[in-house]
């Protein structure tokens, strides 16, 4: 009998769908990731004209048509299944956006409240309370995970290699295997 390995980046893609799709109809559309921008927006209090609020809007719009193009569709939305396609090419494609890098560093700059280049677990328990409403017992977990040099706080390349391990690593337990959730 063989065994087939999980598809893990395929699973924190499913579930980021899952996240992203603010209306639950099936389908990822230019309004949820919207959605999305403004959560970081309302969550942290900004401006819509702040540098950090600019940066998540256009961020999320180029996220947005990349995943678009790397569709292979012809409308403005797509399914669960395209979404994971879609995700796959447009991180390994960065001829246009880094998907994976540029993200984490647009969420970073908002979550890091104080300016001080890390974020601090407050900082991070905000983040997941406001922004992903999770206030799940074990959730501050993955604070610890993240935090790989165990000094009290996340530091850009820290949350920068998560969000690449994310995107990439089928490992379950990489830290970045973290940002929606276990797999």
């Amino acid at each position: 009998m063989t065994t087939t390995a999980q598809d893990v980046v395929a699973v924190k893609l499913e579930r980021t769908f899952d996240a992203f799709d603010a209306n639950k109809d099936g389908y990822l559309d230019w309004s949820d990731y919207e959605q999305l921008a403004n959560r970081y927006i309302t969550a942290y209090g900004l401006d819509k004209n702040d540098r950090r609020a600019r940066a998540v809007i256009a961020f999320t719009q180029m996220s947005w048509l990349e995943l678009l193009r790397h569709s292979g569709v012809d409308t403005d939305r797509l399914t669960k299944e395209q979404f994971v396609t879609a995700s796959r090419i447009a991180a390994v494609d960065t001829s246009r956006l880094n998907v994976a890098e540029g993200n984490a560093h647009a969420i970073f700059d908002v979550i890091d409240a104080d300016g001080d280049n890390e974020i601090g677990k407050a900082e991070f328990a905000r983040f997941l309370r406001d922004v992903w409403r999770s206030e799940a017992p074990d959730a501050m977990d993955t604070f610890q995970r993240l935090d790989t040099d165990g000094d009290g706080a996340i530091s850009r390349q820290e949350f920068i290699r998560a969000m690449r391990e994310y995107y990439f690593s089928n490992d379950p337990d990489a830290p970045g295997s973290l940002f929606f959730g276990q797999v």
